[in-house]
């Protein structure tokens, strides 16, 4: 049986603050940021946004055209969530008013579990194809300031529709995995940052994707040159742009930078954005790429820090532009506005919620504050 992606959307806020200006107010060339790690701008989310309302925004468009009927679960994937118990797939469930014969849970394991989350709902509508899942990838990228990973942030949220008539990509049944116990990245509870080693980090990612390559050819999975294109987890572009030249490396093929750099179009002005980088990725090459790419095969380097790492194969579907979302897409990265240093140090700060929060998302749904500890979240078309 078939399974994939019915549908994918993204959402992102509408402020940013350029690399360049970040690389002013630290005195560094801005060559380090838009040629050192390829990235150009930071996307911020403001106090009234976080990665519940960016996943309701995400999830909108897909749903206004195919309805709620048969989603019966909702998996959220990510590394920055709200609460230690309660899932962020059940505010998403209230904002959405999805059926309430319906799952929702959470899912944690770094940049890695979106992955999780989509090979899990194309496990279940194989075996209940008449069901539909909602896949959410929702982060928050935030580190130190003038720290080194602090022009590697960013933020967003991708929204997939899986069911077994998927209209936009069919997703592959052979994976590669690996799994080692390593210190690259975590972020204790009683940190709002995390902690990491970016050289060894890299350097494991290098690994993993190799691991990943060997085991998903063992298990069957196609050859090297069976791919048109390769997506890979993008905590900054030119990481995906080593991970490439490494895999062709290991395969004794030259490099096609072609191959890779439509999926980093994108990332590089959105940021990293954790568990929905590589599907951020993922949507570049799908709605940047002239060429009909009907039939074409996608490779998907998933990596989760800490860490877990998944290679499968993915196929995109005849007519797969027409269920796309290019326009409304490319008019959030267009019409984003530029903030200043002081302005981004602002957005920066934990703010204090119980006071609640200025009323300035462009999205549909916003955080108002919290109340008797308890977070409060509305549909802006109804309120």
């Amino acid at each position: 049986m078939t399974t994939g992606l019915e549908a994918i959307s993204f959402h992102i806020p509408h402020r940013y603050i350029a690399l360049d200006t970040l690389a002013e107010q630290h005195n560094v060339d801005p060559d380090k940021f838009s040629k050192g790690i390829g990235q150009e701008k930071i996307t911020l989310p403001g106090h009234d946004e976080d990665i519940i309302t960016m996943a309701a925004d995400a999830a909108l468009p897909i749903l206004q055209r195919t309805g709620v009927e048969n989603i019966d679960t909702v998996l959220f994937a990510t590394e920055t969530g709200v609460d230690q118990s309660k899932a962020a797939s059940i505010y998403l469930h209230s904002l959405l008013k999805l059926p309430p014969n319906c799952r929702c849970i959470e899912l944690k394991q770094a940049c890695y579990s979106a992955t999780a989350a989509l090979q899990m709902a194309c496990s279940y509508v194989a075996r209940k194809p008449d069901q539909k899942v909602l896949v959410i990838a929702s982060d928050v990228a935030r580190y130190d300031r003038d720290s080194s990973g602090e022009a590697t942030q960013g933020a967003g949220a991708v929204a997939m529709l899986v069911s077994s008539n998927p209209k936009v990509l069919e997703v592959g049944t052979v994976s590669g995995l690996f799994t080692e116990d390593i210190m690259d990245f975590w972020r204790p509870n009683y940190r709002r940052t995390p902690l990491f080693d970016g050289k060894a980090s890299a350097l494991r990612y290098m690994n993993a994707l190799l691991e990943t390559w060997r085991d998903y050819r063992a298990n069957g999975g196609l050859s090297y040159n069976d791919f048109q294109y390769f997506c890979f987890h993008l905590p900054f572009s030119r990481l995906g742009e080593k991970a490439h030249r490494h895999l062709a490396k290991a395969n004794k093929t030259p490099a096609n930078m072609d191959q890779a750099l439509p999926g980093m179009v994108y990332n590089r002005q959105v940021g990293n954005c954790y568990t929905a980088s590589i599907y951020l990725s993922l949507l570049s090459i799908l709605e940047n790429t002239q060429e009909d790419l009907t039939g074409a095969a996608i490779g998907m380097f998933s990596y989760g820090s800490g860490a877990t790492a998944e290679f499968f194969d993915t196929k995109v579907l005849s007519g797969y532009r027409e269920h796309l979302f290019t326009q409304r897409h490319q008019a959030l990265l267009n019409e984003r506005i530029a903030v200043s240093y002081e302005d981004y140090v602002a957005l920066w700060e934990e703010a204090d919620l119980t006071q609640g929060t200025p009323n300035e998302a462009r999205g549909h749904f916003r955080l108002v504050g919290i109340e008797d500890d308890k977070r409060i979240y509305i549909d802006c078309r109804t309120a």
